[in-house]
């Protein structure tokens, strides 16, 4: 099962290696991972996701809390929550191209960045199925240069809130 792991963690030198360190040394595979500082400078959030049984996410949990580094974690697929991951894709155009493809990334909820048909450059922020079914459509038929994905982040729903435990 597919889950979304929501980390805080003291935003020191070596916090995100020893999180990273944590998977690797147990063999658990990591599919995308986003790190930034949060409203407090001192505290950075990670969202991870990763493949494993509730039982395994349990034990990894678990294991998280022990580093010194972690203050909090949250398995998000435990409960409703709203997730989102942004794609810049490139594709290069045939003459007369534009504007059907301009049409279909903004009927998407897309954006076009740079509307040059050597490198068209889109937007989109979406679920991962979106985000996949989007480069899959508009990669058909066409050279594409670049796909650049976010990874997933994710936020609880309501009131569940990841809390720092001082």
């Amino acid at each position: 099962m597919r889950h979304i792991i929501a980390i805080l963690l003291q935003n020191e030198a070596g916090a995100l290696t020893r999180v990273a360190g944590l998977f690797s040394t147990r063999g658990y595979n990591i599919e995308s991972l986003t790190v930034a500082a949060t409203d407090d400078p001192t505290v950075s959030r990670i969202t991870l996701v990763t493949r494993g049984s509730d039982a395994v996410l349990q034990q990894i949990a678990n294991q998280l809390l022990k580093l010194i580094d972690v203050v909090g974690v949250e398995d998000l697929t435990d409960g409703e929550h709203i997730e989102r991951e942004l794609v810049l894709l490139k594709l290069r155009l045939e003459p007369g191209e534009s504007d059907a493809v301009r049409g279909y990334v903004v009927r998407a909820g897309g954006r076009v960045l740079d509307p040059s048909p050597e490198g068209f450059v889109v937007e989109l922020t979406a679920s991962e199925a979106e985000v996949s079914a989007f480069i899959a459509e508009l990669g058909r038929g066409r050279d594409t240069f670049e796909v650049v994905r976010s990874g997933a982040l994710g936020v609880s729903r309501a009131g569940r809130n990841l809390r720092l435990v001082r």
